[in-house]
């Protein structure tokens, strides 16, 4: 099969991971890059042996032609360029998350499928092996009938009003940096139907957005809490409650072990992740066999996930005071 080549819109840190993630997916490398600065793209390209780098993304798109481009820039751009990518029919791999509302959500994947062309969120942590070992243990009844899920992710970010955790302008905001992470998780193990209910609260800071969330999901059979903050170092975890046991996987969004536990507090099982080298390979292994197969969405990432946190967003706007 002939080598596919992706394209790199940004020039920051998530997109040098990336970069090192293709050269071990396998038959696939990353041809440009492109960055509003064009000597920041330069430097990018030298630094992760990349062909090309261009100081606009239209031109690269002109000119290149790749099989996806990965949308690596801040929050507030994603659904120009993911509209952009559009335009040249070319597929998009957008990092979370995707969309601040649930209006461009709409409207992109409405596109994608009218057009029939690839889109899918960067939600790499629904892809790690932990978190799938956890999965396999809920759908396997190890825990009974599960009715509970509370998770909690948070750190002391940057104190700085021009950053991307606290700048509206570019996106900032708990919600859209770690919020999605709970919410997408939550889903993993409690959707794919969305709640019935959703209540949202969030702690507003001096620079107008987000620094702390409350969300509560409700169904009829079952309950999650999700709590986030830029407050605080929080103890991140993820524990899904059952009436035999209970799964506990610390660092759900960066999961590297998942520990399940008998009725007594007794371990049963720990799951400890030894194989996965960088995280992001499995995300793009799954992105080129969409591609390959014609199709417009991830069943592992689909449209309606991205889509119902978008609605989330919006629910969490909602609630500050004017």
């Amino acid at each position: 099969m002939e080598e596919f080549r992706f394209a790199v819109m940004g020039a920051g840190n998530i997109a040098g991971k990336f970069c090192r993630a293709v050269r071990i997916a396998g038959n696939c490398r990353v041809s440009a890059v492109a960055s509003k600065s064009l000597e920041r793209a330069q430097a990018f390209a030298g630094e992760n042996g990349i062909e090309r780098a261009y100081g606009d993304y239209r031109a690269m798109l002109e000119e290149e032609k790749p099989d996806c481009v990965y949308i690596a820039v801040t929050t507030d751009a994603h659904y120009k360029l993911a509209s952009l990518c559009l335009d040249y029919r070319v597929p998009v791999l957008c990092e979370k998350a995707m969309f601040t509302n649930s209006g461009h959500a709409e409207e992109i994947f409405a596109r994608s499928y009218r057009e029939g062309i690839f889109v899918m969120e960067a939600m790499w942590s629904r892809f790690l092996p932990a978190i799938r070992k956890a999965g396999e243990w809920l759908r396997q009844g190890r825990i009974g009938k599960a009715s509970l899920l509370e998770a909690d992710i948070g750190f002391a970010a940057p104190r700085d009003a021009k950053n991307r955790y606290f700048n509206p302008a570019l996106g900032g905001g708990a919600a859209f940096d770690i919020t999605v992470y709970a919410w997408e998780l939550a889903m993993y193990f409690f959707g794919p139907d969305l709640p019935e209910r959703t209540r949202a609260e969030a702690l507003w800071g001096e620079t107008g957005v987000d620094v702390s969330d409350h969300v509560t999901l409700l169904w009829k059979d079952r309950a999650a809490s999700l709590n986030t903050s830029f407050l605080a170092p929080v103890e991140e975890r993820l524990v899904i409650y059952g009436d035999k046991g209970k799964i506990h996987i610390p660092k759900p969004h960066v999961a590297g072990e998942a520990i399940l536990y008998s009725v007594d507090g007794q371990i049963a099982e720990h799951f400890r992740d030894t194989k996965t080298q960088n995280g992001f390979e499995y995300e793009i292994r799954e992105v080129m066999e969409c591609i390959a197969n014609g199709a417009v969405e991830s069943l592992a990432v689909p449209h309606s996930l991205t889509l119902g946190c978008a609605r989330l967003f919006d629910s969490i706007r909602e609630t500050k005071v004017q």
